[in-house]
């Protein structure tokens, strides 16, 4: 008798947790591919970034939302605003937790936001590879007191360990159906968006503390020319003139340093070679003015 083949599956998860606990890593490993940008400072990701995952069996959309966090400026209500939001409209949910942090009131404040949601939400214990084995069963039980879990998986993003047992847990949750998006599609991010994150990346990773938090960049140009070659012209916006002399650095040292970085990305990204023209502007207080946050793409 002939066995029965399963049915395809398909389905939107959203991955929650405080800032910093590796969500964009996780989703980047997940899907092979650099989408959601990467960086040690708090409120890297801002917009609700979908990336797509397509296997054989299933197709996985993951919402890489903003960092669920008590918000001190319009921006800040804007990114609580689309993580929230992202909850209600998924199938199952992960909530990311760092490995080497103890749980405390960021942890227990999303915990308090899952509780309004009916959705199925795996923990994701992650930077596995930073702790000793002995430790995972304490940090699993500890948080397993506090919500009614439906699955926990312990993971290191970065080195890629237990990814598949990840997928494997997710996929139980998620509705019988058909692939939405075409087999090749990574994200659904136009892609002056997503070269305008590559670039901002670059600026968290060469900047000092005080910067990150103003730092928006947009894609004024994007034209390809005759030779091939790809021009993008970008603006670096901070708050105040010493931001602006910070991120371009002595000679202009620091904001050429950030171009080439951020041109290998982009040219990876676009299969192309890119002529990349960086600009920084000051636009004083940009993150309490509602229509500058939605001419940067935050609706």
């Amino acid at each position: 008798m002939e066995e029965k083949k399963a049915a395809h599956k398909s389905g939107f998860i959203a991955v929650v947790g405080r800032p910093n606990v590796g969500k964009s890593t996780l989703i980047n490993s997940l899907i092979g591919q650099k989408i959601a940008i990467m960086s040690d400072k708090p409120q890297t990701t801002r917009n609700r970034i979908l990336c797509i995952l397509t296997e054989p069996d299933a197709q996985v959309v993951f919402l890489d939302t903003p960092g669920i966090h008590k918000p001190i400026d319009k921006l800040g209500e804007y990114m609580v605003k689309a993580a929230e939001g992202t909850l209600k409209e998924v199938d199952a949910i992960f909530f990311v937790v760092d490995a080497t942090e103890k749980m405390g009131a960021g942890e227990r404040y999303i915990i308090e936001r899952l509780r309004a949601t009916k959705k199925p939400v795996i923990l994701v214990v992650n930077k596995l590879d930073l702790i000793e084995k002995s430790a995972v069963l304490p940090i699993l039980d500890s948080y397993m007191k506090q919500y009614p879990f439906h699955g926990a998986v312990p993971i290191s993003a970065k080195e890629e360990v237990n990814l598949d047992a990840l997928l494997g847990e997710v996929k139980q949750y998620l509705p019988e159906g058909p692939a939405y998006y075409p087999e090749d599609m990574v994200t659904d991010q136009p892609e002056r968006l997503i070269v305008a994150e590559l670039v901002r990346e670059k600026v968290l990773h060469a900047t000092r503390d005080e910067v990150p938090h103003v730092i928006a960049v947009e894609t004024e140009e994007m034209t390809e020319r005759s030779n091939g070659t790809m021009y993008i012209r970008m603006i670096i916006y901070v708050e105040r003139e010493s931001q602006k002399r910070i991120v371009i650095g002595n000679k202009g040292v620091l904001l050429k340093e950030i171009s080439t970085l951020a041109r290998k990305d982009i040219e990876a990204l676009l299969g192309t070679k890119v002529y990349l023209d960086l600009w920084v502007k000051v636009k004083k207080d940009w993150r309490n003015q509602p229509g500058t946050l939605h001419n940067l793409g935050f609706h």
